[in-house]
């Protein structure tokens, strides 16, 4: 398998959305924080906010990414409503995503993730399939906003 190819450049805005911004997209954007935190603006929301699940905030922290701290919101919560890039990582989320790329020029992008809440067994049963959740989108982000070097002068 071949490497995808570099990105001409970084978006300088993308939002993770998710059914209720408490796992998926709080992975995604605290990830996404880490490696381009400095360059891209980034969020994440849910189509309805529910509370940050316990098992996403751990298996962040395994990596030393802290989203203690994360509040869940909505679309209508957020700050700023126009980004380069809405990565959706559930049906209904890129949906609403489609409805905004109606009124605002991004991209809108589907990603399959599987929702690792609906893993059923003992607990380390369940943060493993957490695990498995934050490394393929860890790989995902990486292999998508993966950029070349910088330019010769």
């Amino acid at each position: 398998m071949s490497a995808p190819p570099f990105s001409d450049g970084l978006p300088g805005s993308v939002l993770f959305a998710c059914t209720h911004n408490s796992i998926r997209s709080v992975m995604a954007e605290n990830i996404m924080k880490s490696l381009y935190g400095h360059a891209v603006y980034v969020d994440s929301a849910g189509v309805r906010a529910k509370t940050v699940d316990g098992f996403a905030v751990e298996v962040l922290d395994e990596i030393g990414l802290d989203a203690s701290n994360h509040v869940a919101k909505d679309f209508d919560d957020l700050e700023d409503s126009s980004f380069d890039i809405i990565i959706s990582l559930s049906r209904e989320a890129h949906k609403k995503a489609e409805e905004i790329s109606r009124t605002n020029a991004c991209e809108t992008e589907l990603w399959n993730i599987i929702d690792p809440s609906l893993t059923e067994g003992n607990r380390e049963m369940r943060l493993n399939a957490y695990r498995h959740t934050r490394d393929d989108l860890y790989e995902k982000i990486k292999a998508r906003f993966r950029t070349g070097p910088a330019p010769r002068v």
